[in-house]
């Protein structure tokens, strides 16, 4: 099984523990680092997540992916926070983070460009509306949307 489908896999069987822990499932990502095979799940909630969100994240996937076994080769499950430069993916995180400054590149070219460090204004019907710091304003389907990530501010 290709990465992606084996993520698709884990993504049905993360979402449903991480919501029963009052968590978010934020992303997955299976890869492969200096020869072994990592899985890694991200998890969030407002406030951020604590060591114990992640063991318990941990502890109980681990349980169900030994018994589904979606991964046939050996790996290493990893449960972190997503960071302060998270990934946003779906109109909900946009809308989480709207006011803050993000990095996002898209698929196909807005007005010639396809990447934009902006503000989160507004989303809706699966667009955003964003400023960039030209004071210039963008709207872009979630579709179009290649990566996007928080901008750390310091």
């Amino acid at each position: 099984m290709k990465p992606e489908g084996i993520e698709d896999r884990i993504r049905a069987l993360a979402a449903p523990v991480a919501d029963g822990l009052g968590l978010e499932l934020v992303d997955v990502a299976f890869t492969s680092e200096y020869g072994r095979r990592v899985l890694r799940i991200y998890i969030d909630r407002p406030g951020g997540v604590t060591v114990d969100d992640c063991e318990k994240v941990s502890r109980e996937l681990g349980t169900i992916l030994d018994v589904e076994d979606p991964i046939p080769q050996s790996y290493n499950l990893e449960v972190s926070s997503p960071g302060l430069d998270r990934p946003l993916k779906t109109e909900k995180d946009f809308s989480r983070y709207a006011g803050k400054r993000a990095r996002i590149k898209t698929r196909e070219p807005i007005d010639g460009r396809r990447n934009f460090k902006a503000v989160i204004d507004s989303v809706g019907n699966e667009e955003v509306k964003v400023t960039d710091f030209d004071g210039k304003v963008f709207t872009i389907a979630i579709s179009n949307i290649d990566k996007a990530k928080l901008e750390i501010e310091i």
